[in-house]
């Protein structure tokens, strides 16, 4: 197995100190930063990745924080996808450092007072690093962040192929509110009214991890996903992204809307649907329910780039240029 050694973890890392002495610091090629209301999403697909080298690279470039919480896992997928997520993080933020060259294993990390993680920036020679923000979610098969610039941004990727236990409904009415539920509820086909599900579901999580105070404090029943302008029919039958925006209703502060909260649906990679939800610009509030712009890359990181945005691999369902 790729990650045997991750099972015992003094092997592991005096196999560590082998590859230190062999591996060069790969480059990352830096690139230019989000343009204002813009996104660029990065996503890893697991099975990609089974050089053993590669996932020792990944694994000097942890910090030991990190390295524990990777081998605290059980199972080798567990941790690959552990190792992956933080790999992702660290080489996707470190491309955007243009001021000062950054290695990925030196940036540090913080959590705000909800446990959102967040980077803590150390200024170089007095220049000023970019407010960059980001967000990570992950299935078994595959591992996505999100980059923006001043914007707080949520992201939730979910199989589209995920089956439920439970029955749909019932599991909806724990979670939705009322008006989602009446949604679903006028779905008669079972596969069309798992697939709204598993759509809604991601919008509602993107929303919350965006707000970035945890699930705790911004419950799913607590807010609506609604779709503006569509008063008939539902996402999978609208394939003009542009025909519609997502808004959101609060119950519990209906003044804090969610004007100024933007949000793209997407299938990513033909086997994934992709929310995301970002904080719109302050200075132009009111311009909330324009497209939002989005870049969408598939990485190795330290081995390949692939920018895959116009392809087949991302399908916009709702919210995207």
């Amino acid at each position: 197995m790729l990650l045997l050694l991750l099972r015992h973890r003094l092997n592991f890392m005096m196999n560590i100190r082998c590859f230190q002495r062999s591996f060069s610091a790969a480059s990352l090629a830096p690139l230019q930063l989000p343009s204002p209301m813009e996104t660029h999403l990065w996503y890893i697909l697991p099975n990609e990745v089974k050089n053993a080298s590669l996932l020792n690279q990944y694994l000097e470039i942890l910090s030991p924080c990190e390295k524990e919480n990777v081998f605290r896992m059980r199972g080798d997928q567990l941790q690959r996808r552990a190792l992956l997520a933080r790999a992702l993080v660290r080489t996707t933020i470190a491309r955007y450092q243009t001021n000062s060259q950054v290695e990925p294993r030196s940036l540090k990390f913080k959590k705000n007072i909800y446990g959102k993680p967040e980077v803590e920036w150390q200024d170089v020679d007095g220049s000023h690093l970019p407010p960059l923000h980001f967000n990570i979610s992950h299935t078994s098969s595959i591992i996505a962040c999100g980059v923006t610039v001043n914007s707080a941004i949520g992201i939730d990727v979910e199989e589209k192929q995920r089956k439920l236990k439970n029955n749909i409904l019932a599991f909806a009415r724990r979670y939705f509110s009322p008006y989602e539920v009446g949604l679903l509820t006028a779905i008669s086909d079972p596969e069309f009214q798992r697939q709204e599900f598993i759509k809604l579901w991601t919008l509602k999580e993107a929303y919350v991890k965006a707000l970035g105070r945890g699930f705790s404090a911004a419950p799913f029943k607590t807010f609506t996903i609604r779709f503006r302008t569509a008063t008939q029919g539902h996402l999978s039958e609208r394939r003009d992204s542009k025909a519609f925006d997502v808004v959101v209703d609060s119950f519990d502060d209906p003044k804090n809307l969610t004007s100024n909260w933007q949000f793209a649906l997407l299938e990513l990679a033909g086997s994934h649907y992709a929310a995301i939800c970002i904080e719109g610009d302050r200075t132009t509030e009111g311009n909330g329910t324009r497209p939002m712009k989005l870049t969408v890359r598939r990485t190795i990181p330290f081995v390949e780039d692939e920018c895959v945005s116009g392809t087949d691999a991302v399908v916009a369902i709702v919210g995207l240029t």
